[in-house]
């Protein structure tokens, strides 16, 4: 019998290969709102873009720009240009990634994907890909009250709306960053698995309370199997 009955798995880095377009949407976004290309501010930018990988972007942008005006100008100029970007093709699943929330659906165990993005971007990659009916709930920060990664809520919601499971320690949660790592553990969810095809390296998944840190998202059946079995 199953005890991880209910997994929330984060898409851009986990379950979807996005190959860089956070970065490429967010100089669009930048440029838009008058920063430079090139320059030292694009460049601090930029680096706080890629360490923050996971968060939501409107709270991203809310920190750069210190103005709630220009964050939702940044925030809507981002998902434009990704939504572009993804129109174009430049997307991809994680190789393997579809083949396991199949198996983790067939075992009986209900997946949930969660994102950072708007629901408008979140709904466009899963249209680019196909994978509209792939699961039977997809979360972004809104439909959580708002509060994205790394607050527990979008995996509070998962819990919440499908009942599937009847404690938040029966949830697994995987991601590729710090920030799905901390909203997995502030969750209370029993695993915690950081996967290597995303923006975070194996001490950072650490560092951030994960249980397990794994090559991709296609180990996190038998890595949950196992668990069941040792129990």
């Amino acid at each position: 019998m199953n005890t991880y009955n209910l997994v929330v798995l984060d898409m851009a880095g986990t379950t979807v290969a996005d190959g860089g377009l956070v970065e490429r949407a967010f100089a669009s976004a930048a440029d838009r709102l008058g920063v430079e290309p090139g320059s030292a501010e694009h460049a601090t930018m930029l680096d706080y873009v890629r360490a923050t990988m996971g968060e939501s972007k409107i709270s991203v942008f809310r920190h750069l720009f210190g103005d709630e005006a220009k964050a939702r100008r940044a925030n809507t100029a981002f998902e434009e240009a990704y939504a572009t970007l993804v129109d174009g093709g430049l997307i991809a699943p994680v190789p393997g990634a579809r083949g396991a929330i199949e198996r983790l659906t067939a075992e009986g165990r209900t997946v949930v994907l969660t994102t950072g993005f708007a629901r408008v971007t979140q709904d466009a990659i899963l249209a680019a890909l196909g994978w509209q009916d792939v699961v039977p709930l997809t979360l972004c920060p809104a439909d959580a009250g708002g509060r994205g990664r790394p607050f527990p809520d979008m995996v509070l919601s998962a819990f919440l709306r499908t009942g599937a499971v009847g404690s938040v320690r029966d949830i697994a949660v995987a991601g590729d960053t710090s920030y799905d790592m901390l909203s997995g553990v502030r969750s209370g969810a029993g695993v915690v698995a950081g996967v290597l095809t995303g923006a975070h390296d194996k001490e950072a998944l650490a560092g951030a309370g994960a249980t397990h840190v794994l090559g991709s998202v296609v180990e996190l059946a038998h890595t949950l199997a196992e668990l069941e079995a040792a129990q």
